[in-house]
């Protein structure tokens, strides 16, 4: 059972990877040459709102599903699971307006604190507190 266990988690991992290698591909993202070029002073991109929003959710429960499985996987504790999959959509739910606020303003805000709403929008950053933080917990309950 556990070789199976590891193997979900690479599964996991390797889904989280892949939406990250095909997001060219999988997703509409206007913005993905926009940010990986790094320069202020290109043309901000023209775009359809409700396929961006589209993409956008699309992508995160994707982000929302391996990551569920990664955590399911490592600790076998469907509360803990669900309790990471609120935290991650709780994240996403404050993260994402203000992103979309962003665009909306085309990046008045700041083009740096964009590119980093981006990230929390569009990468399972929330995943990497979460599997520390599941670990010390779990070691804790061991302890006692």
């Amino acid at each position: 059972m556990k070789i199976l266990s590891w193997f979900l988690v690479i599964i996991g991992v390797f889904g989280l990877v892949s939406v990250r290698m095909l997001e060219d591909k999988l997703f509409y993202d206007p913005f993905l040459t926009y940010f990986h070029e790094a320069n202020k002073n290109l043309i901000f991109p023209s775009f359809e709102w409700g396929k961006l929003v589209l993409g956008y959710l699309f992508r995160f429960i994707l982000n929302l599903l391996f990551s569920c499985l990664i955590i399911q996987c490592l600790f076998k504790n469907k509360e803990w699971t669900a309790q990471g999959a609120i935290l991650i959509t709780m994240i996403f739910a404050i993260t994402f307006p203000i992103y979309l606020y962003c665009i909306y303003s085309q990046f008045e805000i700041g083009y740096l604190f964009s590119f980093y709403m981006r990230r929390f929008v569009i990468q399972p950053l929330v995943l990497l507190l979460v599997v520390p933080l599941f670990y010390y917990r779990k070691q804790m309950l061991m302890k006692n």
